[in-house]
């Protein structure tokens, strides 16, 4: 694999069950265990699901219309089993409306099929979870 398709963050324990992420460009989410406010984990998975269906298909639809409302609404069970602790029924519904007119008809028509593609072909996040791609974990050296 060459260096320009390495994705990565850095995440920093900054006080009990907190925690802040670091890209490569500097930008920072911060999140906890759930206990304390702000997202937690899974539900950064959430987002994270929703967030990349989200800017495939807005990608596909604005160039048309600009949407009245465009919302990803992404929900899972979790669960505990002999496999452990993971989500099960992974769904992002998607309530979008555009304008009335020929520009939001057109973007209406290719919504379905825009959402089809993100999910078949486009979003690396929920093609990777459906592909079920290892995660490897080690130690390093401080």
């Amino acid at each position: 694999m060459t260096s320009d398709t390495l994705r990565s963050v850095a995440v920093e324990r900054t006080g009990a069950g907190r925690f802040t992420a670091t890209n490569s460009r500097g930008d920072t989410v911060d999140f906890g265990t759930g206990s304390g406010g702000g997202f937690s984990p899974v539900e950064l998975l959430l987002a994270a699901i929703g967030g990349c269906t989200a800017a495939d298909v807005d990608v596909a639809t604005s160039r048309h219309a600009e949407p009245v409302t465009f919302r990803v609404t992404v929900s899972g069970h979790k669960i505990e089993d002999d496999q452990g602790n993971r989500l099960t029924d992974l769904e992002a519904a998607f309530t979008v409306a555009f304008p009335d007119g020929e520009p939001g008809d057109r973007a209406r028509t290719i919504l379905p099929r825009a959402i089809k593609t993100s999910h078949d072909r486009l979003c690396t996040v929920s093609r990777t979870i459906e592909a079920g791609t290892p995660v490897t974990t080690r130690v390093q050296e401080a």
